[in-house]
């Protein structure tokens, strides 16, 4: 029985490959994959060998978006039951003994891992694969009737689902996202789902401005700068991670108003017009992945009420992850790419 899996070895060397059966903790369950979606920093390891300060120096299984089925629970009693569908929550935070952190927030600690990711020797092996051991407490069961293919997005809805609370509350406020990828689109969705008066979305692309569209967003060309300075925004959500959206972002925000910045922009010195943020009393705040929100987001995808319709644009097989990884890669072409295991 084979165990393929998705391996990037260095830049522009991602191979599918079979991998050994997982031999599990007594605190780690087997997981069946069902989907994984492909993430930017899954790209960035296909395409640099590294996602921003994470540099591959071995092979590494990617993905850390997964949705899946328990086909050996945890020896140790913790955990689902076998035949569970599960959404896996990737992180497990981790102190350094020397950085202080707020514990309140996980997501901060200072040596934490992530499921495929570079950052640590070794490294932190992801999902992508056929049958994968992970410890119990990442498994998270879903609610009767959540379809495993929309679980898949748990991960990247959990956080767009932070950086919208980063912001206060957005009830009867006007939200504008800058760049409608992926955490774009779902950023879009749980500003509505919060219940923002107003969403508006940009984007360089037409399919992602018309995903957002058919979500109830305003939908406005990244380019039209003129049309992008009159939004006057209560709250800015900028998801593209680009100097010209970190601009675009200051810009579109009224007098008072507040900017996340969620998009991961390029490690270094960043040009932003800080005078602009500073003559507007601006709240600048930054959001990082996610701490507790996880189960909340579950159940809003379980109940409906967080529209993710129409964001995976493809579901290919984990043996075509090559051209899954590519179509992904084309952001004029496609939002979320998921690979299909079962």
């Amino acid at each position: 029985m084979t165990n393929l899996a998705v391996v990037a070895h260095a830049a522009d060397d991602l191979r599918v490959e079979d991998t050994d059966e997982p031999i599990p903790g007594a605190d780690e369950a087997v997981v069946a994959v069902a989907y994984g979606g492909v993430c930017g920093s899954d790209l960035h390891y296909w395409r640099h060998g590294a996602a921003g300060a994470s540099i591959l120096r071995e092979p590494l299984v990617l993905g850390h978006e997964l949705s899946g089925t328990v086909v050996r629970a945890a020896a140790d009693g913790s955990g689902p039951a076998v035949g569970t569908p599960v959404a896996v929550h990737p992180l497990t935070p981790r102190g350094d003994g020397v950085t202080p952190w707020p514990e309140d927030r996980p997501q901060l600690a200072p040596a934490s891992t992530y499921l495929g990711s570079a950052m640590h020797l070794p490294h932190t092996q992801g999902g992508f694969a056929e049958r994968v051991a992970l410890p119990s407490r990442m498994l998270f069961p879903l609610p009767s009737g959540l379809d495993m293919r929309v679980a898949v997005l748990a991960e990247p809805a959990a956080v767009a689902w932070h950086a919208v609370s980063q912001a206060g509350s957005v009830v009867g406020r006007r939200v504008a996202v800058i760049g409608a990828g992926p955490i774009g689109q779902l950023a879009v969705a749980v500003a509505r789902h919060r219940g923002a008066a107003e969403v508006i979305a940009t984007d360089l692309h037409e399919l992602p401005r018309s995903l957002a569209e058919a979500r109830g967003a305003r939908a406005l060309d990244a380019r039209d700068d003129e049309a992008i300075a009159q939004l006057h925004a209560d709250v800015v959500i900028e998801s593209s991670g680009t100097v010209p959206g970190l601009a675009s972002a200051i810009a579109a925000a009224r007098r008072g108003g507040t900017v996340v910045l969620l998009g991961l922009q390029a490690a270094g010195s960043v040009m932003a017009p800080l005078a602009t943020a500073i003559t507007r009393e601006l709240t600048l705040t930054g959001s990082f992945r996610f701490g507790d929100e996880f189960a909340e987001v579950i159940a809003a995808l379980a109940d409906g009420s967080l529209d993710v319709d129409g964001i995976i644009t493809h579901v290919v097989p984990v043996a075509d992850a090559l051209s899954a990884f590519a179509t992904a890669a084309d952001s004029s072409a496609s939002s979320k790419v998921a690979l299909s295991f079962g």
